[in-house]
Protein backbone atom coordinates (compact mmCIF):
# COMPACT_ATOMS: atom_id res chain seq x y z
CA UNK A 1 0.00 0.00 0.00
CA UNK A 2 1.69 3.13 -0.96
CA UNK A 3 1.93 6.47 1.68
CA UNK A 4 -0.88 7.78 -0.18
CA UNK A 5 -3.33 5.08 0.07
CA UNK A 6 -2.37 4.53 3.59
CA UNK A 7 -3.45 8.02 5.04
CA UNK A 8 -6.58 7.73 2.94
CA UNK A 9 -7.62 4.43 4.40
CA UNK A 10 -6.59 6.11 7.97
CA UNK A 11 -8.97 9.12 7.42
CA UNK A 12 -12.18 6.32 6.83
CA UNK A 13 -11.25 4.31 9.56
CA UNK A 14 -10.95 7.43 12.18
CA UNK A 15 -13.44 9.85 10.77
CA UNK A 16 -16.05 7.73 9.02
CA UNK A 17 -15.97 9.85 5.61
CA UNK A 18 -13.66 10.21 2.40
CA UNK A 19 -10.99 12.90 3.11
CA UNK A 20 -11.47 16.38 1.13
CA UNK A 21 -8.04 16.79 0.46
CA UNK A 22 -4.73 14.77 0.47
CA UNK A 23 -1.56 16.95 0.52
CA UNK A 24 2.05 15.55 0.65
CA UNK A 25 5.89 17.06 0.87
CA UNK A 26 9.09 15.58 -0.13
CA UNK A 27 12.06 15.00 2.19
CA UNK A 28 15.31 15.68 0.82
CA UNK A 29 19.07 14.71 -0.25
CA UNK A 30 21.73 17.13 -0.44
CA UNK A 31 23.88 16.42 -2.97
CA UNK A 32 26.88 18.81 -2.17
CA UNK A 33 27.02 21.96 0.15
CA UNK A 34 26.63 20.71 3.66
CA UNK A 35 26.65 23.66 6.37
CA UNK A 36 26.89 26.45 3.84
CA UNK A 37 22.61 27.37 4.03
CA UNK A 38 22.84 29.01 7.53
CA UNK A 39 26.31 30.87 6.16
CA UNK A 40 24.46 32.36 3.50
CA UNK A 41 26.33 30.26 0.43
CA UNK A 42 24.94 27.54 -2.02
CA UNK A 43 23.40 24.26 -1.29
CA UNK A 44 22.95 21.87 -4.38
CA UNK A 45 19.77 19.43 -3.25
CA UNK A 46 16.79 17.35 -4.64
CA UNK A 47 13.74 16.39 -3.47
CA UNK A 48 13.04 13.08 -2.99
CA UNK A 49 10.50 10.28 -4.15
CA UNK A 50 10.04 9.88 -0.46
CA UNK A 51 7.14 12.03 1.45
CA UNK A 52 4.65 13.12 4.22
CA UNK A 53 0.79 13.05 3.47
CA UNK A 54 -1.66 13.78 5.36
CA UNK A 55 -5.50 13.09 4.68
CA UNK A 56 -7.83 15.64 5.89
CA UNK A 57 -10.86 17.59 5.65
CA UNK A 58 -11.56 21.05 7.23
CA UNK A 59 -13.62 21.67 9.81
CA UNK A 60 -15.84 24.65 10.47
CA UNK A 61 -14.02 25.97 13.83
CA UNK A 62 -10.62 26.77 14.71
CA UNK A 63 -9.49 23.09 15.83
CA UNK A 64 -6.69 21.34 14.60
CA UNK A 65 -7.11 17.13 15.66
CA UNK A 66 -4.61 15.10 14.03
CA UNK A 67 -3.40 11.05 13.98
CA UNK A 68 -0.07 10.40 13.50
CA UNK A 69 -0.68 6.23 11.95
CA UNK A 70 3.58 5.98 12.68
CA UNK A 71 3.64 6.78 16.05
CA UNK A 72 -0.31 5.98 16.40
CA UNK A 73 -1.14 9.47 18.83
CA UNK A 74 -3.07 11.87 18.31
CA UNK A 75 -3.14 15.54 19.11
CA UNK A 76 -4.96 18.53 18.69
CA UNK A 77 -4.93 22.40 19.30
CA UNK A 78 -6.95 25.40 18.80
CA UNK A 79 -5.48 28.12 16.43
CA UNK A 80 -6.65 30.91 19.11
CA UNK A 81 -4.55 29.67 22.23
CA UNK A 82 -1.56 28.21 20.76
CA UNK A 83 0.84 27.20 23.53
CA UNK A 84 4.33 25.35 23.15
CA UNK A 85 4.45 21.51 24.46
CA UNK A 86 6.87 18.68 23.73
CA UNK A 87 6.59 16.05 20.56
CA UNK A 88 5.96 15.98 17.20
CA UNK A 89 2.79 18.09 16.98
CA UNK A 90 5.01 21.17 17.69
CA UNK A 91 5.83 21.12 14.13
CA UNK A 92 2.27 21.40 13.02
CA UNK A 93 1.84 24.39 15.83
CA UNK A 94 4.61 25.87 14.83
CA UNK A 95 3.36 25.86 11.37
CA UNK A 96 0.25 27.37 12.14
CA UNK A 97 2.04 30.27 14.58
CA UNK A 98 4.41 30.82 11.59
CA UNK A 99 1.24 31.03 9.28
CA UNK A 100 -0.50 33.46 11.38
CA UNK A 101 2.26 35.41 12.38
CA UNK A 102 2.72 36.03 8.38
CA UNK A 103 -0.56 37.41 9.09
CA UNK A 104 -2.01 34.80 7.18
CA UNK A 105 -5.90 33.60 7.96
CA UNK A 106 -5.75 29.66 8.66
CA UNK A 107 -8.72 27.59 9.62
CA UNK A 108 -9.13 24.12 11.39
CA UNK A 109 -8.83 21.04 9.81
CA UNK A 110 -8.99 17.46 11.44
CA UNK A 111 -6.49 14.39 9.23
CA UNK A 112 -4.33 11.36 9.39
CA UNK A 113 -0.27 11.87 8.90
CA UNK A 114 2.30 9.18 7.67
CA UNK A 115 5.47 9.34 6.26
CA UNK A 116 7.97 7.01 4.29
CA UNK A 117 11.12 9.48 4.68
CA UNK A 118 13.18 7.89 7.68
CA UNK A 119 13.44 10.38 10.97
CA UNK A 120 16.69 11.71 11.90
CA UNK A 121 18.40 9.86 8.55
CA UNK A 122 19.53 13.86 7.55
CA UNK A 123 16.53 13.24 4.78
CA UNK A 124 14.39 16.14 6.19
CA UNK A 125 11.42 14.41 7.75
CA UNK A 126 10.98 17.83 9.77
CA UNK A 127 11.16 19.70 6.87
CA UNK A 128 8.46 17.08 4.77
CA UNK A 129 6.27 17.34 7.69
CA UNK A 130 6.28 21.39 8.00
CA UNK A 131 5.58 21.66 5.06
CA UNK A 132 2.94 18.83 4.38
CA UNK A 133 1.19 20.67 6.90
CA UNK A 134 1.86 24.20 5.09
CA UNK A 135 0.06 22.31 1.84
CA UNK A 136 -3.02 20.89 4.53
CA UNK A 137 -3.47 24.92 6.05
CA UNK A 138 -3.54 25.85 2.36
CA UNK A 139 -6.26 23.19 1.13
CA UNK A 140 -8.23 24.30 4.82
CA UNK A 141 -7.83 27.31 4.10
CA UNK A 142 -8.53 30.81 1.12
CA UNK A 143 -4.45 32.20 1.32
CA UNK A 144 -2.32 31.74 -2.12
CA UNK A 145 0.05 29.12 -2.35
CA UNK A 146 3.40 30.83 -2.70
CA UNK A 147 6.08 27.95 -2.36
CA UNK A 148 9.28 30.29 -1.10
CA UNK A 149 7.09 31.83 0.98
CA UNK A 150 5.82 29.01 2.60
CA UNK A 151 9.19 27.67 2.54
CA UNK A 152 10.17 30.36 5.34
CA UNK A 153 6.97 29.89 7.21
CA UNK A 154 8.31 26.68 7.24
CA UNK A 155 11.69 27.94 8.34
CA UNK A 156 10.54 29.72 11.43
CA UNK A 157 8.28 27.44 12.54
CA UNK A 158 12.01 24.80 12.92
CA UNK A 159 14.04 27.74 14.23
CA UNK A 160 11.41 29.99 16.42
CA UNK A 161 8.78 27.14 17.42
CA UNK A 162 10.35 24.09 17.33
CA UNK A 163 14.18 25.88 18.43
CA UNK A 164 16.38 24.16 15.91
CA UNK A 165 18.31 26.48 13.79
CA UNK A 166 17.89 25.37 10.38
CA UNK A 167 19.01 27.25 7.52
CA UNK A 168 16.45 27.68 4.42
CA UNK A 169 17.72 24.89 2.61
CA UNK A 170 15.16 21.67 3.83
CA UNK A 171 12.05 23.45 3.96
CA UNK A 172 12.82 25.49 0.25
CA UNK A 173 13.94 22.47 -1.73
CA UNK A 174 10.67 20.52 -0.22
CA UNK A 175 8.56 23.36 -1.10
CA UNK A 176 9.87 23.81 -4.54
CA UNK A 177 11.89 20.09 -5.90
CA UNK A 178 11.71 19.21 -9.54
CA UNK A 179 11.09 15.66 -10.96
CA UNK A 180 14.82 15.06 -12.74
CA UNK A 181 16.78 17.57 -11.06
CA UNK A 182 18.46 18.73 -8.16
CA UNK A 183 18.25 22.60 -7.36
CA UNK A 184 20.85 25.24 -6.87
CA UNK A 185 19.75 27.63 -4.09
CA UNK A 186 21.71 31.09 -3.24
CA UNK A 187 20.44 30.96 0.40
CA UNK A 188 21.47 34.59 0.22
CA UNK A 189 19.21 35.54 -2.79
CA UNK A 190 16.68 32.56 -2.73
CA UNK A 191 17.56 32.25 -6.21
CA UNK A 192 17.00 28.82 -7.70
CA UNK A 193 18.25 27.06 -10.33
CA UNK A 194 17.26 23.70 -11.48
CA UNK A 195 20.08 21.39 -13.29
CA UNK A 196 19.84 18.05 -14.35
CA UNK A 197 20.85 15.09 -12.74
CA UNK A 198 23.98 13.20 -14.69
CA UNK A 199 22.88 10.79 -17.48
CA UNK A 200 23.25 7.13 -16.32
CA UNK A 201 23.33 7.88 -13.06
CA UNK A 202 21.31 7.20 -9.42
CA UNK A 203 21.37 8.47 -6.32
CA UNK A 204 22.01 6.07 -3.25
CA UNK A 205 20.70 7.00 0.03
CA UNK A 206 23.17 4.84 2.75
CA UNK A 207 21.05 5.20 6.18
CA UNK A 208 23.82 3.73 8.89
CA UNK A 209 21.60 3.17 11.11
CA UNK A 210 22.63 5.89 13.43
CA UNK A 211 20.50 8.73 14.47
CA UNK A 212 21.27 12.26 16.21
CA UNK A 213 19.21 14.41 17.93
CA UNK A 214 19.89 18.01 16.06
CA UNK A 215 18.80 19.73 19.01
CA UNK A 216 21.09 18.00 21.23
CA UNK A 217 23.89 17.93 18.52
CA UNK A 218 27.19 20.45 17.94
CA UNK A 219 24.79 22.10 15.33
CA UNK A 220 24.37 25.19 17.33
CA UNK A 221 28.07 25.57 18.54
CA UNK A 222 29.27 24.74 15.02
CA UNK A 223 26.61 27.34 13.68
CA UNK A 224 28.06 30.18 16.61
CA UNK A 225 31.78 29.30 15.10
CA UNK A 226 30.68 30.57 11.71
CA UNK A 227 29.32 33.58 12.58
CA UNK A 228 32.56 34.13 15.03
CA UNK A 229 34.84 33.55 11.49
CA UNK A 230 32.71 36.12 9.52
CA UNK A 231 33.15 38.64 11.98
CA UNK A 232 36.82 38.20 12.88
CA UNK A 233 36.80 38.44 8.61
CA UNK A 234 34.82 41.32 8.63
CA UNK A 235 32.11 39.82 6.65
CA UNK A 236 28.09 39.48 7.04
CA UNK A 237 28.75 35.82 6.47
CA UNK A 238 31.09 32.79 5.31
CA UNK A 239 29.79 33.47 1.94
CA UNK A 240 31.26 36.38 1.28
CA UNK A 241 34.90 34.84 1.78
CA UNK A 242 36.80 33.06 -0.92
CA UNK A 243 39.74 30.79 -0.06
CA UNK A 244 42.36 33.34 -1.12
CA UNK A 245 40.85 35.21 1.10
CA UNK A 246 40.96 33.48 4.16
CA UNK A 247 44.69 32.14 3.07
CA UNK A 248 45.94 35.54 4.16
CA UNK A 249 43.39 36.88 6.83
CA UNK A 250 42.86 33.87 8.78
CA UNK A 251 45.66 35.41 11.64
CA UNK A 252 43.82 36.03 15.21
CA UNK A 253 41.29 33.29 14.52
CA UNK A 254 41.80 30.02 16.91
CA UNK A 255 42.55 26.82 14.83
CA UNK A 256 39.17 24.89 15.77
CA UNK A 257 37.00 28.13 14.08
CA UNK A 258 39.63 28.55 11.03
CA UNK A 259 38.79 24.66 10.44
CA UNK A 260 35.15 25.67 10.55
CA UNK A 261 35.99 28.74 8.15
CA UNK A 262 37.93 26.80 6.11
CA UNK A 263 35.07 23.81 5.11
CA UNK A 264 32.51 26.52 4.77
CA UNK A 265 34.61 28.64 2.25
CA UNK A 266 36.16 25.44 0.09
CA UNK A 267 31.99 24.20 0.07
CA UNK A 268 30.73 26.83 -1.47
CA UNK A 269 32.81 26.62 -4.61
CA UNK A 270 33.05 22.99 -4.63
CA UNK A 271 28.85 23.67 -4.50
CA UNK A 272 29.13 26.05 -7.71
CA UNK A 273 31.47 23.48 -9.51
CA UNK A 274 29.14 20.42 -8.96
CA UNK A 275 26.48 22.62 -10.08
CA UNK A 276 28.84 23.19 -13.37
CA UNK A 277 29.87 19.82 -14.21
CA UNK A 278 26.15 18.61 -13.53
CA UNK A 279 25.24 21.19 -16.80
CA UNK A 280 28.15 18.90 -18.87
CA UNK A 281 26.50 16.46 -17.94
CA UNK A 282 30.08 15.13 -16.31
CA UNK A 283 28.92 12.45 -13.30
CA UNK A 284 32.79 11.86 -12.62
CA UNK A 285 33.43 15.30 -11.36
CA UNK A 286 30.60 15.51 -9.63
CA UNK A 287 31.43 12.26 -7.62
CA UNK A 288 35.32 13.88 -7.31
CA UNK A 289 33.50 17.00 -5.77
CA UNK A 290 31.39 15.08 -3.36
CA UNK A 291 34.26 12.99 -2.27
CA UNK A 292 36.30 16.20 -1.66
CA UNK A 293 33.23 17.71 0.43
CA UNK A 294 32.99 14.54 2.46
CA UNK A 295 36.96 14.88 3.63
CA UNK A 296 36.11 18.46 4.50
CA UNK A 297 33.07 17.71 6.75
CA UNK A 298 35.15 14.80 8.24
CA UNK A 299 38.31 16.90 8.61
CA UNK A 300 37.86 20.51 9.19
CA UNK A 301 34.10 20.70 10.17
CA UNK A 302 34.17 17.20 12.23
CA UNK A 303 30.09 15.99 11.95
CA UNK A 304 31.19 12.99 10.62
CA UNK A 305 30.75 9.70 12.44
CA UNK A 306 32.90 6.65 12.62
CA UNK A 307 29.44 4.75 11.07
CA UNK A 308 29.13 7.55 8.19
CA UNK A 309 33.03 7.11 7.29
CA UNK A 310 32.99 3.39 7.03
CA UNK A 311 29.63 3.44 4.71
CA UNK A 312 31.49 6.72 2.62
CA UNK A 313 34.78 4.21 2.78
CA UNK A 314 32.81 1.17 2.07
CA UNK A 315 31.26 3.09 -1.31
CA UNK A 316 34.01 4.63 -2.65
CA UNK A 317 36.04 1.38 -3.30
CA UNK A 318 33.19 -0.27 -5.10
CA UNK A 319 32.59 -0.40 -8.61
CA UNK A 320 30.04 2.12 -10.05
CA UNK A 321 30.41 4.31 -7.49
CA UNK A 322 31.35 8.05 -9.12
CA UNK A 323 31.82 9.08 -5.16
CA UNK A 324 30.46 9.37 -2.09
CA UNK A 325 29.39 11.59 1.47
CA UNK A 326 27.97 12.21 4.15
CA UNK A 327 24.83 14.01 3.92
CA UNK A 328 22.65 16.36 6.34
CA UNK A 329 23.66 17.71 9.30
CA UNK A 330 26.32 14.73 10.55
CA UNK A 331 26.75 13.20 13.80
CA UNK A 332 24.91 10.37 12.40
CA UNK A 333 21.79 9.13 9.77
CA UNK A 334 22.92 8.86 6.12
CA UNK A 335 25.78 9.03 3.27
CA UNK A 336 24.81 9.31 -0.16
CA UNK A 337 26.39 7.91 -3.07
CA UNK A 338 26.15 8.56 -6.89
CA UNK A 339 26.11 5.15 -8.98
CA UNK A 340 26.10 4.12 -12.66
CA UNK A 341 22.76 3.16 -13.03
CA UNK A 342 24.49 -0.33 -14.44
CA UNK A 343 25.91 -0.94 -11.08
CA UNK A 344 23.09 -0.06 -8.56
CA UNK A 345 22.07 -3.36 -7.95
CA UNK A 346 25.90 -5.02 -7.38
CA UNK A 347 26.65 -1.77 -5.43
CA UNK A 348 24.03 -2.09 -3.33
CA UNK A 349 24.11 -5.91 -2.42
CA UNK A 350 28.10 -4.87 -2.18
CA UNK A 351 28.05 -1.76 0.32
CA UNK A 352 25.68 -3.27 2.39
CA UNK A 353 27.56 -6.40 3.25
CA UNK A 354 30.79 -4.24 3.63
CA UNK A 355 29.13 -1.81 5.98
CA UNK A 356 27.69 -4.26 7.98
CA UNK A 357 30.99 -6.53 8.18
CA UNK A 358 32.98 -2.67 8.96
CA UNK A 359 30.38 -2.04 11.97
CA UNK A 360 27.78 -4.76 12.73
CA UNK A 361 25.40 -2.15 12.29
CA UNK A 362 22.37 -2.61 10.41
CA UNK A 363 21.88 -0.14 7.53
CA UNK A 364 19.05 0.59 5.05
CA UNK A 365 20.01 1.57 1.71
CA UNK A 366 17.30 3.35 -0.54
CA UNK A 367 17.67 4.58 -4.66
CA UNK A 368 16.00 7.76 -4.86
CA UNK A 369 14.22 9.69 -7.44
CA UNK A 370 14.32 13.74 -7.47
CA UNK A 371 10.56 14.71 -7.03
CA UNK A 372 8.52 17.32 -7.17
CA UNK A 373 8.05 19.66 -4.24
CA UNK A 374 4.93 19.86 -1.72
CA UNK A 375 1.79 19.67 -3.82
CA UNK A 376 -2.23 18.69 -3.64
CA UNK A 377 -3.29 15.36 -5.10
CA UNK A 378 -6.59 14.00 -5.48
CA UNK A 379 -8.08 12.22 -2.73
CA UNK A 380 -10.28 10.24 -5.17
Amino acid sequence: MTPEETVREGFVARFGTEPRALVRAPGRVNLIGEHTDYNGGFVLPMAIDRSTWIALRPRDDLRVIVHTLDLEASGEFVLEHLERGEGWLEYLKGVAWALQEAGLEVGGWEGVVSSNVPIAAGLSSSAALELATARAFHAASDFAWNPVEMALVGQRAENRWVGVSTGIMDQLVSATGRAGHAVLIDCRSLELDAVSLPTGTAIVVLDTGTRRGLVDSAYNERREQCKAAAHHLGADALRDVDPERLATDFKGLDSTTLLRARHVVTENARTLAAAEAMRRDDAPALGQLMNESHESLKSDFEVSSDALDAMVACAQTLPGCLGARMTGAGFGGAAIALVKDEKVEEFTRSVERCYRASTRNEPEIYLCRASEGASKASPS
